[in-house]
C-alpha cells in the first residue's frame, strides 16, 4: 500500500482520520506527529489507508486503522491489517490487540475475519455525541 506519490504525514493522516471517523473525535495532526515520533510506534500504509501500530515486549497494539471514504471498499482495510500484522510478527509481536467500538459493525467485521477475538468489555468507553457512550470490545489474536 505505501507509494512514495502518497502522503504519510501527519497533516494527510489527520485529514482521513477527519473523514473517515465520523461517530467519535478524529485525531490531529499534533497526535499523529507524536505517535510516529514515538520509536515504539509505526504507520502501515499511507494517507489512503493506513494503520497505526505500537509494538512493545511482544504485544502489538492497533491503535488506530482508516481508509480514506473515497478509497473505501476496495480491499484496503483487510490488506492494512494483514501488513501491519505481518509486520508486528517480523518485529518480535506474538500477540495483537485491539479495541472497536460496539457500534463500529463493519470494523468488528473485518477484525473477526482477521482471527481476533472478544477477550473484554469498557463500559461506555466511546462518548458519543447526542447518544450513550459506546462499549469498546477488546480482541486478541495470536501472530503466527
Amino acid at each position: 500500500m505505501t507509494d512514495s506519490t502518497m502522503d504519510d504525514s501527519p497533516a494527510a493522516l489527520a485529514a482521513t482520520h477527519r473523514a473517515a471517523f465520523t461517530q467519535s473525535r478524529p485525531w490531529t495532526e499534533a497526535e499523529f506527529g507524536d505517535l510516529l515520533s514515538d520509536r515504539f510506534t509505526y504507520l502501515t500504509g499511507d494517507a489512503r489507508a493506513f494503520a497505526v501500530v505500537r509494538e512493545v515486549a511482544g504485544e502489538a497494539e492497533l491503535l488506530t486503522i482508516a481508509t480514506h471514504p473515497d478509497e473505501q471498499r476496495q480491499g484496503h482495510g483487510r490488506k492494512i491489517m494483514q501488513m501491519w500484522m505481518h509486520n508486528a510478527a517480523t518485529r518480535g509481536a506474538t500477540d495483537a490487540f485491539l479495541e472497536v467500538a460496539q457500534d463500529n459493525l463493519a470494523a468488528q467485521a473485518l477484525y473477526s475475519a482477521c482471527g481476533f477475538g472478544l477477550v473484554g468489555i469498557r463500559k461506555a468507553y466511546y462518548p458519543r455525541p447526542e447518544a450513550e457512550a459506546a462499549d469498546a470490545l477488546l480482541m486478541k489474536r495470536e501472530l503466527p
